[in-house]
């Protein structure tokens, strides 16, 4: 016979000592983050038969290998959802350091007080403290636009400045996958080697869809071809090597990207939420920009139809082309040009004055921040509903594959009752071919 039943419980028992170290390993790392289970193969050995030509004979067992329980759909769909969950994520914590940012600076109210001292220094134009008071009124409302600009331009800058982080990050886990493919190209079809290797490499491609939105293809050996955005973008990971993903910043805050020069569309992960909030602070900088340009082009125009209380035609009472430049042009009440064009000097005439108010409520300053406020508010609102779900369905994603790939200890349990038994009855089935043996020499 090929084999005697000596040297098949040999092989019985290295195959249970493996599935046994496969098991232990399934234990040990049930925790660990990335590990998927792994189950040992096992398969017949036939030899040829000693009788007769062609006969075979079971010669034992053996490992074959080891397997990843691995579902290359439930983990692309996870890498998807991820993605997904993480731009919502970015995204809406950006629109709520938008919404923080413009209501602390308090313009909504500065505009209301600023309304309120004019229509109060309309009941007595010549009177040094309401003057005062409207001009520090208007004051304070520069004051609060810039503010308000300056506090934007902190969330852009921070915005940015995470996007720099993540970019960067993004390019060592390329870098970190194209080595690993390097070493799945040389390891054996089957081994703990590749295993773990298959492992880290799902391991970086999750942790990288977090970051931007990927496309993966995936050879017979286990290297991974890595494109930003669809299949039919930019490859980022390309067997053994690594092409760099770049940001470029424009003129008004917002992003775009590229790798090795080649545009980028990246619309998930927290890179494409950096990017929407970026034009989120843009659009609300300008709207906020008009309303400052607005409120001091319909002031200085009413200055200019009238005169001031020295009987000099009014001078402009802000300057300034930005929310963040704008500014008080001066700080003598006087200047204040209550009475219309052609009025004395001292003259307690108000009807430039009252222009002015009808021009400040015609334009709805007051209103139209309030707009603003509103409009930020709701984005915000949208968001987290929007987060909320996206959240939901990538854990819910998670939890599939977990179910699927993870280990459960009470399984592992069992294999290892099992693998032990088949250990001892392969020992055992050893201890009875010697005591065979042994009888027949005693025979002899």
């Amino acid at each position: 016979m090929a084999s005697d039943l000596l040297s098949i419980g040999a092989s019985g028992t290295r195959a249970a000592r493996s599935a046994l170290d496969v098991t232990a390993q399934n234990i040990a790392n049930a925790s660990t983050d990335g590990y998927i289970r792994r189950t040992a193969v096992m398969e017949e050995v036939a030899g040829a038969s000693g009788f007769r030509k062609n006969d075979i004979a079971l010669s034992g067992v053996r490992v074959a290998g080891v397997n990843r329980n691995a579902d290359m759909f439930r983990q692309a769909e996870v890498r998807r959802t991820n993605s997904d969950a993480a731009r919502g994520s970015t995204e809406l914590n950006g629109l709520s350091d938008i919404e923080s940012a413009v209501e602390q600076a308090d313009v909504y109210s500065a505009i209301v007080d600023f309304e309120g001292a004019l229509k109060q220094l309309g009941q007595d134009p010549v009177d040094p403290s309401l003057r005062a008071a409207t001009l520090a009124a208007a004051d304070t409302l520069a004051s609060k636009f810039n503010i308000a600009a300056n506090s934007l331009d902190a969330v852009g800058q921070g915005e940015q400045f995470d996007a720099s982080a993540e970019v960067d990050q993004a390019n060592v886990l390329a870098g970190e996958l194209a080595r690993i493919n390097q070493r799945l190209a040389r390891a054996g079809a089957g081994s703990t080697d590749q295993a773990s290797l298959l492992d880290q490499r799902d391991l970086m491609l999750e942790k990288l869809s977090g970051i931007t939105n990927i496309s993966t293809t995936f050879a017979t050996d286990g290297t991974v071809t890595v494109k930003v955005g669809s299949s039919t973008g930019p490859a980022l990971v390309n067997g053994g090597n690594a092409t760099s993903l770049a940001m470029t910043t424009a003129a008004d805050g917002t992003l775009s990207f590229d790798v090795g020069g080649t545009a980028a569309a990246v619309s998930g992960g927290s890179l494409a939420g950096h990017a929407l909030t970026l034009q989120e602070v843009a659009t609300f900088r300008g709207k906020l920009d008009t309303l400052a340009v607005n409120i001091a082009d319909a002031v200085n125009t009413a200055q200019a139809a009238g005169v001031d209380l020295d009987g000099a035609t009014g001078a402009p009472l802000f300057t300034g082309t930005t929310a963040a430049t704008m500014t008080l042009a001066t700080t003598d009440g006087r200047a204040i040009a209550t009475a219309p064009a052609g009025a004395a000097a001292g003259s307690r005439d108000a009807s430039n004055l009252t222009t002015l108010s009808s021009a400040l409520d015609t334009g709805g300053a007051a209103n139209r921040m309030n707009s603003l406020l509103f409009d930020i508010s709701s984005r915000v609102s949208g968001r987290q509903v929007t987060s909320e779900a996206l959240n939901s369905i990538a854990d819910a994603a998670r939890s599939t594959l977990q179910q699927q790939s993870g280990v459960d200890l009470d399984q592992e349990a069992a294999n290892l009752i099992r693998f032990q038994q088949a250990f001892q009855a392969s020992g055992r089935a050893m201890q009875v071919a010697t005591d065979i043996f042994d009888t027949l020499i005693g025979i002899g």
